[in-house]
């Protein structure tokens, strides 16, 4: 899991860091360490500070394409800066412009990927069990993150939650919709 991690850091990292004059070419690597340290420690933190549903709603907001200014990207995304600040002594600007180019769009890859059934790169009971230090292995977190939102995510029964569910949720017959017609006048 964390190599896969680092390579879709270093895949967002390009412009922001491996081609940034500001960030030594010596330390590229540990920048980009930097953002799997961060991204996994807000993660982490969120869970130690029993924030259980706020996580599991990070991984379903990104899955289905949105949440960008979700609490946890902009923790994560702070941290990173301040990372880089002390780890490589980049300004403040430097290091939040870095920032905010790699962890939210790293992070939302994340979440997408790991409630992508298709996608193999990523699982949330190897995430959750690498945040519990192994302590979370008899925890079935992938049926827990099925049966999220009482199992109604996948809106429009096609194996997968993604943009068409969130979709579905405000059209056709059984939306949101339809649904407060009568009571719209």
């Amino acid at each position: 899991m964390l190599d896969n991690l680092i390579n879709l850091i270093k895949g967002n990292s390009k412009v922001a860091v491996i081609n940034n004059p500001a960030i030594p070419n010596e330390k590229n690597n540990t920048a980009v360490e930097a953002a799997g340290t961060s991204i996994l420690g807000t993660l982490k933190n969120s869970l130690s500070k029993g924030k259980i549903n706020e996580v599991f709603s990070y991984f379903m907001k990104h899955g289905i394409g949105g949440g960008e200014q979700d609490s946890i990207v902009k923790e994560a995304t702070a941290d990173y800066a301040n990372n880089l600040q002390k780890d490589i002594n980049l300004s403040e600007t430097e290091a939040t412009a870095v920032a905010e180019k790699v962890i939210p769009v790293t992070m939302s890859q994340l979440a997408e990927k790991t409630v992508d059934p298709s996608d193999k790169s990523f699982n949330i009971q190897d995430i959750f069990s690498k945040l519990s230090g192994g302590k979370s292995a008899s925890v079935n977190f992938q049926e827990m993150l099925n049966k999220f939102d009482g199992g109604k995510l996948d809106h429009n029964q096609d194996g997968k939650v993604d943009k068409e569910d969130l979709k579905s949720m405000f059209s056709g017959d059984s939306g949101f919709v339809e649904k407060i017609k009568g009571y719209i006048k």
